[in-house]
């Protein structure tokens, strides 16, 4: 089947109780058992009908065997890096989510991982990255929040004994798909394009390795950081409109990308399908289209984007992002705050835009106001 139409039925067969063409919201903690031990259902924690659908479709949509969800995308992270062992290295890129730096660095830093950063654009300063120990590379792209684009499948040539990790949250499976470049695990924050509402925070790990499945299916029941049956059932239908959605965000986030590149107030736009952008032909070789993420920096400092920030009346001045809504933030004062003195510090002008699923005509008028 198609994307689309897997979006819409995988792991979703028509309930076998009931016939619900809607997966129905299994909320119950626990299962009645005829024998012991031979129940495909005993504890909600371990296994869920209205979790197994989830993970289905999601594993469809990504082309991969299997996949895991989460109650948060860092709950979805956390799970990975247990894949480590004190004495191995983990490679990331330079340009990562703060909250992903913060546990890299505040948490398994502790435990005897060491992490370093490099421009993962950069295929040279990857393979000098790469150390003897070196277990696992960490990839976002688009990364967050300056949109750089690291070409998997050359990543995937270099790993060598490392796993590679795939944060395709931005992308998602619609527009990009990691497994197929060459990619090991993928992870997901599902609170952002895949749930697509703003309703719902969760996350996603999605394999092929039969070996990683396993332990991390185990350490999903061990640790207990899974979602609710109801925030299972939201993702879900999210999914069912997902193709749609990311349809009018790429759409309208070059249409607004282009605006703002001509616009006397911006001093720089980085968005993937501008060819101003340094790694254009790399996404256009592994994206079919380049999202609704933008981010751009405007003259006049941190004191400008601010108030361009707080001056929008469509675009909500608010974290996250992937929603029907458009938001507006500036991350160096919201989202990225934990990356704030160190290296991967970001511009203080730097505003992110998440572009919605609204008219563009009156997201376009409400940024001009803002920028006047």
């Amino acid at each position: 089947m198609n994307f689309e139409t897997l979006a819409v039925h995988a792991g979703q067969p028509p309930d076998p109780t009931t016939g619900a063409v809607m997966t129905p919201i299994y909320q119950t903690s626990t299962y009645a058992q005829t024998r012991m031990g031979e129940a495909a259902y005993d504890y909600a924690r371990t296994v869920n009908p209205t979790r197994n659908a989830l993970q289905d479709c999601i594993a469809a949509l990504e082309g991969g065997a299997h996949g895991l969800a989460f109650s948060s995308g860092m709950a979805a992270t956390d799970t990975v890096l247990r894949l480590l062992k004190p004495g191995d290295h983990l490679l990331a890129s330079n340009d990562v989510y703060g909250g992903t730096f913060r546990i890299f660095t505040k948490v398994y830093a502790d435990y005897g991982i060491t992490f370093s950063f490099v421009e993962m654009s950069d295929l040279d300063a990857v393979r000098n990255g790469i150390q003897p120990n070196t277990r696992m590379i960490w990839v976002e792209t688009p990364t967050n929040p300056l949109l750089k684009i690291a070409d998997i499948a050359a990543i995937s040539s270099l790993k060598g004994a490392a796993r590679l990790v795939v944060d395709n949250t931005f992308a998602t499976p619609y527009l990009q798909k990691p497994l197929a470049l060459g990619a090991d695990i993928v992870v997901h924050s599902t609170t952002k394009y895949l749930n697509g509402h703003s309703d719902v925070v969760g996350g996603a790990i999605i394999v092929n390795n039969e070996a990683d499945f396993t332990r991390l299916k185990f350490l999903q029941n061990a640790v207990g950081a899974v979602p609710a049956p109801l925030d299972c059932f939201l993702v879900l239908r999210g999914l069912k409109t997902l193709p749609v959605r990311m349809e009018r965000h790429c759409s309208n986030g070059l249409t607004i990308a282009q605006f703002l590149e001509g616009h006397a107030a911006v001093e720089r736009v980085i968005y993937p399908g501008l060819c101003s952008h340094p790694d254009h032909a790399v996404a256009a070789k592994q994206m079919c289209a380049f999202g609704g993420m933008i981010s751009f920096i405007v003259k006049g400092g941190p004191d400008a984007a601010r108030r361009v920030a707080e001056a929008t009346r469509i675009f909500a001045l608010a974290e996250s992002l992937g929603g029907v809504e458009s938001l507006i933030e500036v991350p160096a004062a919201m989202t990225h705050m934990s990356v704030a003195n160190s290296p991967l510090a970001v511009d203080p002008a730097l505003i992110r835009l998440s572009v919605g699923i609204e008219n563009v005509n009156d997201l376009i008028d409400d940024l001009r106001q803002a920028l006047a």
